[in-house]
């Protein structure tokens, strides 16, 4: 009998996991990702929390069982349409390739909150303030770290839980990796610049994964990150470019103005538009959130609502590095029971 096929929409890190696990069990799976390399939004990071791991390693591992299993790879390439016959799914890519698989795998990913949503804050408006995507491609760039204007920095803002838990902008869940990569960054920013001064305005941090805790005490304790719990109500750039900020900091209850050479935005995670797109052609549900909705949130959060469509990574919701591979090695054995028990 002909060895079961998968297509796997999507290829970040989740379907770069999931069709390795595929793979290894004797499927043939084909991974489509719609730009020209895969790997995602983490092929522009620098670094991982709480480690500091190099994110090109995960990569690299990733990259190389995709190459040991002979995983099928079709960048710069858009699923267009797909229609199900009987047990079979015909998919078509940019309007004219057709390809059929025996089941499918969305893990088409989560797009950045656009900071200038937020007006208020000045992003792409004033030079000084940055989101913390533009702040890791300086990182990774290995350069001397400066502000837009040219200036080493040596006083910077960071401000958590933008585009997210923000009934403003119709995003009431939590991103889940904004805190503890602020944490990380002010970190790097610390032993980057000597003597730079580094605040965080937080409204709670949710330290939740193994070692974050720990790397938000030595935030404090070695870093001497500021951490103030109140949110930024005001932004504007003052005569010399430098950023001043309006705030509270409610913990002592007293209102705060400060004036800042760097002002970063921690953006949190939308649905990716990818995820809009495929769940209009597969008639997928969707949560309050956007993002994709499981069968069932506890036992089956990697299995659609439709029969042989399974989900993985964020796609279904935030989530960190780590649970994006922990759930798309989940989705892949859903996949696998999934076809045990048709056979």
């Amino acid at each position: 009998m002909a060895a079961k096929s998968v297509i796997v929409i999507g290829g970040g890190i989740a379907g770069m996991e999931v069709s390795n696990q595929l793979s290894s069990l004797g499927y043939e799976v084909r991974l489509i990702e719609k730009n020209d390399q895969v790997g995602g939004k983490l092929l522009n990071w620098d670094r991982l929390f709480p480690t500091f791991r190099n994110a090109g390693e995960v990569l690299q591992r990733l990259q190389q069982k995709m190459d040991q299993r002979e995983v099928i790879v079709d960048t710069n390439a858009e699923v267009t349409d797909v229609v199900k016959e009987k047990e079979t799914f015909f998919v078509t890519v940019n309007h004219s390739v057709k390809y059929h698989a025996d089941a499918l795998v969305v893990a088409t990913g989560f797009e950045l909150f656009n900071a200038q949503r937020k007006e208020e804050y000045g992003y792409g408006i004033y030079d000084n303030v940055i989101t913390s995507a533009d702040l890791e491609k300086l990182f990774k760039s290995g350069g001397k770290l400066t502000n837009p204007m040219g200036k080493v920095p040596q006083r910077i803002a960071i401000v958590h839980c933008v585009g997210s838990r923000d009934s403003k902008v119709g995003n009431h869940y939590c991103s889940k990796v904004c805190c503890v990569t602020g944490v990380k960054q002010a970190i790097e920013l610390q032993e980057q610049i000597p003597g730079v001064v580094v605040y965080c305005f937080y409204m709670d941090l949710r330290m939740y994964g193994e070692g974050f805790e720990e790397l938000y005490r030595r935030a404090q304790e070695q870093h001497n990150i500021q951490f103030i719990r109140g949110r930024v109500s005001e932004v504007s750039e003052t005569l010399d470019h430098s950023i001043q900020l309006k705030a509270e900091d409610t913990l002592a209850g007293r209102p705060l103005k400060m004036c800042v050479d760097l002002l970063v935005l921690m953006v949190g995670m939308e649905p990716g538009k990818g995820s809009v797109s495929v769940k209009n052609m597969l008639k997928l549900g969707t949560m309050d959130s956007g993002f994709l909705e499981p069968a069932d949130v506890h036992l089956s959060r990697n299995v659609s609502s439709s029969k042989g469509i399974f989900m993985a990574g964020t796609a279904i919701s935030p989530m960190s590095v780590n649970d994006t591979l922990e759930n798309a090695r989940s989705a892949a054995f859903e996949v696998h029971h999934y076809f045990q028990d048709i056979d």
